[in-house]
């Protein structure tokens, strides 16, 4: 329960009393001297002392200062909450949780609303994929810590939302190249800028890492584009283009403890045999118009269409060879508006979302041999959701504001089977669920704040999680949608003396909970584990005790277990979610001077883990440090030279990078490098 973390709260309470006080005194200064930071994620916009709601705001610098720019963990390190696993399979791709949510993802993400420049990179049907986000033209990233259905709907455990540049903020054009341990290279060219009311920005890129372990070398190439057209009278058109091509990202599979300790680099059983991985193809593009004076308030339009074309060899003989050509597109119109009730300010958001997934889906049995032996699976899965929503915030005083929100989804899934031979498996299952959150939120000073917030959320299985443990086609009838309960207390704040702080405590129950396991053959199926329990509390820290040097920290402490979860092989209720860390705590230090030169110095620290249902495979605990520095030096006129390197797992720990929850065969674990290096140079003109 989530008393169980009193005791630290008021600790650090205590803590924060002086500084407090402090503030009484500081507010003036602080008006001045602190910039407004709004957020965008929840849909209605606020400053972010105003938002009743856990929410991680993370800048340009700490996307790409020293970065390689190649995974989401870079960037959100020091977001509390949230874990990401498997940054080294990218066939699997990276395992986001937020509180818990998205820990079951065998691949892909799941539970988790992905936004990238409006665009929802989450299907219909809750599943989500990473691999085209830009980090080169990345400038923002927002997340929202905790289950936001009212805003987004199904597979919304949290939000992470992307902003790339337009052009208009940081004209230019820049190309970066960079080298490093286990293959890895990467070349980035971009430029941008804005003529009259026209304003552009192109990003390209080229990735190959061969990879620390056999068979996990990956290709891959993204662009990432804006245009923006300035229609006059408030009124504002943009074009995007994101294309993706990854020829080839190779799957290394799970290893036992014993091949773990005796050859951390080798690969799994079948890979190489199999050539394990997957290739990708993908390009979306999104056409948005806006209006801010649309009436007495605000107007955006939104359409996007994505096409995916996916193959994947999975490690184990079988029905291990699957591809689908995806098409996917949807829609989003919302209305903002500020108005009086009384004499008390409201603002409020209404809109409506509506999108399609159609899949054309195939599935090859491989022998022993490796030989392709023919179909075992043929159907077109459609997913189409429909949801309408309404937020609003009302001032009660200048410093109470009420925050309230209610949301319908509807959600159909359809499978039609084209393959016969052994029966026609076709089916669907359509899902009607209205979400609501409520939140009050106080700011007794201009730049503190105290909340609280109630909030329930549904996540429905996606079409891999409907499968039969048969290996039929269809729907397996058995499992259905987890449904969840958020309350959260939050405090959050910044002192004239550089100090900022961000305090929540949460507590969620969870119905119908989704858990993966792993089939003899390997391959992976869902149940419901009855209900769970997810408390916690999450500190993030910052102190800019100097005009060059600053100082990070975020914690979570928290306890994730099954309440009742009654499996064939045994009562699991009191145990442990397995995949999830229930402490996590990174601390950063940065040296940055006017030149352009800096230094950070990074610790992680990681919790131990359990891998299955029963609690009996223990994944220990570890710290990791990381190093990174770079210079800088102005060529002439508007050119600039950049140099940069770093160390990642400094102190060559051994540890893992992913784990492969309730596993067949014992192969548990997949082995994360050791000292790794890497440096590049960058252009700016």
């Amino acid at each position: 329960m989530i008393i169980r973390y009193f005791p630290l709260a008021l600790g650090l309470g205590a803590a924060l009393v002086p500084l407090v006080a402090q503030a009484q005194s500081d507010s003036a200064t602080v008006a001045e001297t602190q910039p407004v930071v709004e957020v965008t994620a929840p849909r209605l916009s606020r400053e972010l002392y105003a938002t009743p709601a856990a929410v991680s705001v993370v800048d340009q610098d700490a996307i790409q200062q020293g970065q390689q720019r190649v995974r989401l963990d870079e960037s959100l390190a020091t977001v509390p909450g949230l874990f990401i696993q498997n940054r080294d399979n990218f066939a699997q791709g990276q395992r986001i949780s937020i509180r818990g949510f998205g820990a079951r993802a065998p691949f892909g993400v799941r539970g988790i609303t992905v936004m990238v420049d409006g665009i929802p990179y989450t299907l219909p049907d809750g599943q989500a994929q990473l691999d085209a986000i830009d980090l080169d033209s990345a400038e923002r990233i927002e997340v929202i810590r905790g289950p936001s259905a009212v805003q987004y709907g199904n597979a919304a455990g949290g939000v992470i939302s992307v902003t790339t540049a337009d052009g208009r903020d940081d004209p230019g054009s820049r190309i970066r190249i960079g080298g490093g341990s286990d293959g890895y290279r990467k070349l980035s060219v971009s430029n941008g800028g804005e003529n009259g009311p026209w304003s552009h920005h192109v990003s390209v890129s080229a990735l190959g890492i061969d990879g620390y372990r056999d068979q996990s070398s990956t290709e891959k190439y993204l662009l990432n584009a804006k245009l923006r057209r300035d229609l006059g009278s408030d009124r504002a058109l943009t074009a995007i283009v994101n294309l993706l091509e990854n020829p080839r990202s190779e799957d290394p599979g799970g290893l036992t403890r014993d091949q773990a300790h005796a050859d951390r680099e080798q690969s799994g059983r079948f890979t190489q045999e199999y050539d394990t991985g997957q290739s990708v193809d993908q390009q979306v593009i999104g056409l948005q118009y806006e209006d801010l004076s649309a009436g007495p308030g605000e107007f955006y339009l939104k359409g996007f269409y994505l096409q995916r074309d996916f193959e994947q060899q999975l490690p184990y003989p079988g029905d291990s060879l699957i591809d689908y050509d995806r098409d996917y597109y949807g829609a989003s119109a919302e209305y903002h508006q500020t108005l009086t009730l009384g004499d008390m300010p409201l603002r409020y958001v209404a809109g409506v979302d509506a999108a399609h997934q159609k899949d054309d889906r195939g599935r090859r049995d491989v022998a022993f041999s490796g030989d392709v032996t023919g179909t075992v699976a043929d159907e077109t899965q459609e997913a189409t959701s429909l949801g309408t929503f309404l937020q609003g915030d009302l001032d009660l005083t200048e410093r109470w504001t009420l925050s309230l929100g209610g949301r319908y989804d509807r959600v159909a899934l359809d499978i039609d089977d084209d393959y016969l031979s052994d029966g026609d498996d076709s089916g669907d299952r359509t899902f009607h669920e209205w979400s609501g959150s409520a939140g009050l939120s106080y700011r007794y000073r201009l730049t503190h704040q105290v909340y609280a917030n109630t909030g329930t959320a549904f996540e429905t299985p996606t079409f891999s999680e409907f499968a039969r443990p048969s290996g039929a086609g269809g729907f397996n009838g058995d499992i259905e949608p987890q449904k969840s309960w958020n309350r959260e207390l939050g405090l959050r704040g910044h002192f004239a003396n550089g100090v900022d702080y961000d305090v929540a405590l949460f507590s969620i129950r969870v119905r119908d909970e989704l858990v993966p396991y792993e089939g003899q053959s390997g391959r992976t199926f869902y149940q419901n584990a009855g209900d769970s329990d997810r408390d916690g509390l999450e500190l993030s820290l910052g102190w800019q005790f100097a005009a060059d040097w600053r100082v990070d920290s975020a914690l979570t402490l928290a306890k994730y277990e099954f309440d009742s979860f009654d499996a064939q092989d045994g009562d699991y209720g009191g145990n442990r979610i397995p995949g999830l860390p229930e402490q996590t705590w990174v601390n950063r230090l940065t040296w940055e001077s006017l030149a352009g030169r800096f230094v950070t110095v990074e610790s992680q620290y990681v919790g131990d883990m359990v891998a299955d249902n029963a609690n009996d495979v223990h994944v220990g605990d570890y710290w990791l440090f990381n190093l990174r520095g770079g210079n800088g030096w102005r060529l002439g006129g508007e050119t600039d030279l950049q140099l940069y390197a770093g160390i990642r797992n400094l102190f060559d720990i051994e540890h893992y990078a992913n784990v492969r929850i309730n596993a067949s065969n014992d192969r548990y674990f997949e082995p994360a490098p050791g000292r790794t290096v890497y440096a590049g140079m960058g252009i700016n003109f």
